[in-house]
């Protein structure tokens, strides 16, 4: 079975004209009136640069005669569409009574002397004088009848000037608009007031163009006549002729330049009864394809701004029974005077989709496809809390052990119950719709933490608590000691000097963890603003962008420890990016009341590296950092880096009086607490021995502690029960292996990104000698001459260290890497 296709030239402004000359002309017609967009698409098709002000007999000159295209269209316009129209109003005529020798014989003249008419004048006056403010030849007995003519004949005269001046201009207004609505402006406002304007409008142009006009015809005719009847003939039939023609013109453009404010308003009841019963049939069918939706007046009457009922059930209906259609219908509509309907149609789908959310796999998905930048904005609110629900989940998922699992999720947990009693509160429409969908979310994500519960009773399994592959967060306790450089940091951010800071020590010491942390070692009224400078900030492509992202963060940051900053919109920072956001800091520093601001960036040589490039320029961002030191006391800064200032020279330069603040191994005790007790009630001991060589294979480093308890629990989980809840020292030995393995991007960026050639061999060299060993500096230097700088690059990368005269690996798991 094929699947159902999109309809040609259904949910378009693109359509191709039908290739009947008669249905084409037609179409055209319609577009006029119907479908501008269509029309402009249209000409573009026909030539790039025809638009609606140009004139096809100036086109055709120009040489490009032979587009058969352009051809076709100026058949059209000046004599299909005459023709059609001019019958058209004959039936008219017929209707209210005229004796059809009458209707045909004014048909004919109409026809055939109109386009002549405008041949001629177009040759003997030149194109830009052919105007297309067309006259009624055929002015009958009765006014009525002279008013439906004149606007008949107008029509042929309107779409030849069309032709020569503007292809809009004169074709819509002279033709479609004076045919559509020519005869209900009279019918409305009667005839006197259009020959009254007529007349008015007459007698102007009388004066200009009949006087000229009876000079041309005067002299013409008085060849026969002679002059004096020639002249008189000349004057007398323009002055008729100017009349009448004015009296069509005020009909017609009288009406035309308010007609798209009342024509939709006068056929809305049709157009409700019309799209109903589309609606019905398109039920009916189950929405087979073609669907009857594509007839909808939504897709073809442009001018209609009134909301048009039930388009988006429709629209909906459409989407779940036919979703190519459906999708091609709602891109269209998203564009269109009726975008409301869209945009209900695309919140009832995201309801839809987040209502089907059946467990936590979909709901870790479901932030994936949620359009929350373009909906209304209370709807875009609520859409935003169950995308970040979604990733929250999906990253507590991401987790290697059930514990971190259930720690993440009973988050999720907490935060689902507070926003399903902000719900509760609310009598929001679109709030009433979501509510049973994030009460159904909140259940999933409880009834997932009690299975994992389960699982992990069942099979007696360790749960692990050790995070190797991201920092630690505010929500995971396993974070442990600083607490010295805490008190180290505080007493750097009361000294009056208010020297920037610089947290410095090796990759995955810690620092990041720290800065994360830092709100639980400080007052309370410091309040730490952490900004990533590996994330959106330096990936900026310009000064504004860095801006707002950094604004973002601090905002993101501030809001974790109770405080709300002001927001700052990205477009106010594209004119003077730099002079906004220090206006917006104003605004920060008022937020903050008494509390004291620390800006954390963490990674700034990523910063650095931006500058460096070229996307920032230095002295403006590094100047506005100096700036904000030095001017502004309520705010602290403090970089961290496995580089220190010194290294990077732009800087030392703008940064001055850095204060270093080193972070390095844990102190023993905070290592054994991270190994024995890293959480409450952790069920893993471990054999005295044990926990001393855990201690002599990482020298205390924290990631490394975590990195080779974490694989000595997947080890243990692995064995009997009987034996699982101890580990020995052969368990710590059997774990090294995996640990070098699963943590192999941390040691190959020691290899790879902080040392070069030489110290890759300094180290292997090393490393060779054995667990502990010594190697002399003389020893070294013999293999490795003038290789001073190396030796004290590695020393200060902290690496190895200087014993007695003679160097040794300071991290065992770091030399067993290197054999």
């Amino acid at each position: 079975m094929t699947s159902p296709q999109r309809p040609p030239n259904a949910y378009t402004d693109a359509s191709q004209q039908h290739p009947n000359l008669i249905l084409g002309s037609l179409q055209l017609l319609f577009w006029l009136v119907f479908r501008p967009s269509a029309w402009h698409n249209h000409l573009k098709c026909i030539d790039l640069i025809l638009d609606t002000d140009s004139s096809l007999i100036i086109l055709l000159r120009q040489g490009r005669w032979r587009n058969l295209a352009l051809w076709r269209l100026f058949i059209q316009g000046l004599f299909i569409l005459p023709i059609l129209v001019n019958l058209l109003l004959g039936l008219m005529l017929w209707v209210l009574g005229e004796p059809i020798v009458n209707i045909a014989f004014r048909v004919v003249f109409g026809v055939a002397g109109g386009v002549a008419f405008r041949m001629a004048e177009s040759v003997a006056f030149g194109v830009a004088f052919c105007v297309a403010k067309s006259v009624a030849f055929g002015v009958a007995e009765s006014v009525a009848e002279s008013v439906v003519f004149g606007i008949g004949f107008g029509v042929a005269f309107g779409v030849a000037f069309g032709m020569a001046f503007g292809v809009v201009e004169s074709v819509a207004l002279s033709m479609a608009l004076s045919v559509v609505f020519g005869v209900a402006f009279c019918v409305t406002f009667g005839v006197a007031g259009g020959v009254a304007f007529g007349v008015a409008f007459g007698v102007a142009l009388s004066v200009v163009f009949g006087v000229a006009l009876s000079v041309v015809f005067g002299v013409a005719l008085s060849v026969v006549f002679g002059v004096a009847g020639g002249v008189a003939f000349g004057v007398a039939f323009c002055l008729v002729f100017g009349v009448a023609l004015s009296v069509a013109e005020g009909v017609a453009e009288g009406v035309g330049v308010a007609i798209n404010s009342w024509r939709p308003v006068v056929s809305f009841p049709f157009l409700l009864v019309w799209n109903y019963l589309l609606y019905r049939l398109d039920k009916r069918r189950n929405a087979k394809s073609p669907c009857l939706l594509r007839f909808h007046s939504a897709f073809w009457d442009e001018w209609q701004h009134l909301h048009l009922p039930d388009l988006d059930e429709h629209l909906l209906f459409v989407i779940e029974h036919n979703p190519v259609e459906g999708k091609a219908a709602l891109e269209y509509l998203s564009i269109s005077p009726q975008r409301w309907a869209a945009q209900a149609a695309q919140i009832e789908l995201d309801a839809r989709s987040l209502e089907g959310c059946s467990d936590v796999e979909a709901i870790r998905k479901a932030h994936r496809s949620l359009l929350t930048s373009e909906l209304e904005s209370e709807v875009s609110l609520l859409l935003r809390i169950f995308s970040r629900i979604s990733e929250d989940v999906d990253a507590a998922l991401n987790q290697a052990s059930a514990y971190n699992q259930r720690l993440l999720l009973r988050d999720v947990a907490d935060k689902l119950n507070l926003q399903l009693q902000n719900f509760a509160r609310s009598s929001d429409k679109y709030t009433v719709r979501f509510y049973p969908i994030i009460k159904s979310w909140r259940e999933i994500v409880i009834n997932y933490i009690d299975e994992l519960t389960k699982i992990t009773e069942l099979r007696q399994e360790i749960d692990s608590p050790y995070i190797t592959g991201n920092p630690l967060t505010l929500e995971q306790e396993i974070f442990t000691g600083r607490d010295e450089i805490g008190l180290r940091i505080e007493q750097l951010l009361l000294d009056r000097r208010r020297p920037p800071l610089l947290l410095y020590g090796q990759r995955r010491m810690g620092k990041t963890s720290l800065l994360n942390n830092i709100g639980k070692l400080l007052p309370s009224n410091i309040i730490p603003m952490f900004v990533d400078l590996q994330g959106a900030p330096s990936s900026a492509s310009d000064h504004a962008g860095f801006l707002y992202n950094l604004a973002r963060e601090m905002e993101k940051s501030a809001k974790k420890q109770g405080v709300t900053l002001p927001s700052l919109a990205r477009e106010v920072l594209k004119s003077d990016p730099f002079t906004y956001f220090d206006e917006w800091l104003d605004k920060v520093e008022q937020a903050l009341e008494q509390n004291t601001a620390l800006l954390a960036l963490d990674e700034f040589e990523v910063l650095d590296n931006a500058i460096t490039k070229g996307r920032f320029d230095e002295q403006d961002v590094l100047g506005m950092l100096r700036h904000l030191i030095q001017h502004r006391p309520r705010f602290k800064v403090l970089l961290a880096g496995s580089h220190t200032i010194e290294e990077y020279q732009r800087w030392a330069s703008y940064l001055i009086n850095v204060q270093v603040v080193h972070i390095s191994y844990l102190k023993e005790a905070e290592a054994r607490q991270l190994i024995e007790r890293p959480v409450k009630d952790f069920t893993l001991r471990y054999e005295p021995n044990a926990v001393e060589r855990v201690l002599q294979l990482t020298r205390c480093h924290p990631f490394l502690v975590q990195l080779l308890c974490a694989e000595i629990i997947v080890l243990k989980n692995e064995q009997d029960p009987s034996i699982r809840r101890l580990a020995t020292l052969a368990d710590v030995e059997a774990a090294i292996p995996e640990a070098l393995q699963s943590g192999g991007f941390f040691f190959a960026d020691i290899q790879n990104n902080q040392v070069d050639a030489t110290g890759q061999a300094i180290l292997r060299f090393i490393a060779a000698q054995g667990e502990g060993a010594i190697v002399s500096r003389q020893s070294l230097l013999q293999e490795f001459p003038d290789a001073d700088i190396t030796f004290n690059l590695l020393l200060q990368r902290e690496l190895i260290e200087e014993v007695d005269d003679g160097y040794r690996f300071q991290v065992e798991l770091i030399r067993r890497w290197f054999v």
